[in-house]
């Protein structure tokens, strides 16, 4: 089949995650546990499970046509790859991740400049190494294979780890000093591929509603019925960059009020809309939010 999208699907910390998206985004994707080859409910589509630190190297070469990974990995591996479309989602939350600079709480480096000449661990070797020459230090860096937070201070002075919260330095009795690179999840996609006329458009639609998915996590739907007399109230309660749709019911007198707002605010609002005079408040999920 020459229409085929060969699709990269990040195998470890973002997998779940990943899964979860592209539901929302209406792909049914299952896996069982060891198995690198996902089905898909698109007949167009061939996913692969692959470790997102690999995935820009196998998208680059032609391997895989389009992959989701880290910004930080196709930065670390040097890939020359088009990306295509930023997706800020992590493994338990909605905003990028941070590469710091982490060393025990008692430690006597405070700053970049006190690692000349120390040991420091970590998985993103060139972009330390990078981060250390902008500073004007000579360290040495060594790869780290995994629980590199437990290294200091014994097998490392410092080490430069990704977080999302930081909970896990803490754990560890360790403090962060730097950021040294900031990254979230991008969508790439090699040159020849791009190029591609129907795989272009294909990885289109599909950026489409993975961005409508994700513009969709932290909002809901809110409708309601409305007094004509109390609809100016409710619209003052209701947030000001919001455009909700008025509909008028069988009952010329009311009205019906739907609109979408951020979940955060609902425990907030919906008190005040009952007060101003609303409803059969009802609060519904939603999949997808295409602007």
């Amino acid at each position: 089949m020459s229409n085929l999208l060969k699709l990269g699907l990040p195998k470890g910390s973002l997998q779940e995650s990943t899964f979860h998206l592209f539901a929302k985004a209406g792909y049914k994707i299952s896996s069982t546990s060891r198995s690198y080859f996902p089905s898909i409910d698109d007949a167009d589509m061939k996913p692969m499970l692959i470790r997102a630190q690999e995935m820009s190297r196998y998208v680059e070469d032609g391997v895989l046509d389009v992959g989701i990974t880290g910004r930080d990995w196709v930065k670390e591996n040097g890939s020359k790859v088009e990306e295509v479309a930023e997706l800020i989602y992590a493994k338990v939350g909605l905003k990028p991740v941070r590469w710091v600079l982490a060393v025990p709480a008692d430690s006597k480096i405070k700053s970049a400049k006190d690692l000349q000449g120390k040991r420091i661990a970590t998985e993103l070797v060139n972009v330390t190494k990078e981060y250390l020459a902008k500073n004007g230090v000579t360290a040495n860096v060594e790869f780290s294979w995994g629980a590199t937070e437990a290294k200091p201070p014994e097998l490392a002075d410092a080490i430069i780890e990704v977080t999302e919260t930081g909970s896990s330095l803490r754990a560890n009795n360790l403090i962060i000093l730097e950021t040294v690179l900031e990254s979230s999840t991008v969508v790439i996609v090699n040159a020849a591929s791009w190029n591609d006329p129907w795989k272009k458009k294909k990885i289109e639609n599909m950026v489409l509603l993975l961005k409508g998915a994700l513009a969709a996590q932290e909002k809901v739907g809110l409708k309601m019925n409305v007094l004509r007399t109390n609809l100016e109230k409710v619209m003052k309660v209701l947030p000001a960059l919001n455009s909700p749709t008025i509909a008028e019911m069988y009952n010329k007198d009311w009205v019906d009020v739907d609109t979408v707002v951020d979940e955060k605010i609902v425990r907030e609002i919906v008190p005040k809309l009952k007060d101003a005079g609303a409803e059969g408040i009802v609060e519904y999920p939603l999949n997808k939010v295409i602007p």
